[in-house]
């Protein structure tokens, strides 16, 4: 088992034969993008730190993006307004810079971009039309969700993944919005998301997925 947000966790993700993974992408006080899921590592809140200060393990994004070269990437952007999050920008500068490197690196069509933060999902649909953009969501009422990313002209919402119901996926069907659901690792509760049609999986047991997807 290897590290999450690692170079090694996605070189086995991609030994695998996943055709997909997913990374967290957070910017320090010098802005540089790396990426890792929570804000604080090693008691060093990443927004506030400098690049050459933060663990070892905490990888560049460019160097991520280099190793998954092949795999469709689902690149969440950490910018959010709620109590575990010490840091939040409310200019776009973050959001800009991300998409700036994934054009100037060829990505732009091999990912979707993904933020639980309905301002930054919006922000960056206007900012790049083409792009695709799904909105995360967990303590939100889902088809009012899912309209409003119709409205906001987002291509999915990325709920957690026992939000789901059949009647959520017809709501999603009918305004052409995707369902990608988060994180599913019980074979029941993956073999479920499966039977209703959901677009995509994402999961810590990405064997497991794959053996069930047939």
């Amino acid at each position: 088992m290897h590290r999450e947000n690692t170079i090694p966790a996605f070189l086995a993700a991609k030994d695998l034969g996943v055709t997909g993974v997913e990374l967290d992408v957070r910017r320090t006080l010098d802005k540089h993008l790396v990426v890792n899921h929570d804000p604080i590592v090693e008691g060093m809140v990443i927004a506030n730190s400098l690049r050459a200060d933060l663990p070892a393990h905490v990888e560049d994004l460019a160097s991520v993006m280099e190793v998954c070269r092949g795999m469709r990437v689902n690149v969440e952007i950490k910018n959010i307004q709620e109590p575990g999050e010490p840091t939040y920008d409310d200019t776009g500068d973050f959001a800009r810079q991300v998409l700036s490197f994934l054009h100037d690196t060829n990505w732009s069509e091999d990912v979707i971009m993904s933020c639980f933060d309905e301002a930054t999902s919006a922000l960056v649909r206007v900012l790049n039309p083409d792009i695709e953009v799904g909105w995360l969501l967990w303590d939100v009422e889902i088809n009012s969700a899912i309209t409003q990313a119709y409205v906001l002209g987002l291509n999915a919402v990325h709920p957690y993944f026992s939000l789901v119901t059949p009647e959520v996926m017809d709501h999603a069907r009918s305004l052409g919005v995707e369902v990608n659901v988060w994180t599913v690792n019980n074979a029941a509760d993956i073999k479920a998301m499966f039977d209703l049609g959901v677009s995509s999986i994402i999961t810590d047991d990405p064997a497991l997925a794959m053996s069930l997807s047939g």
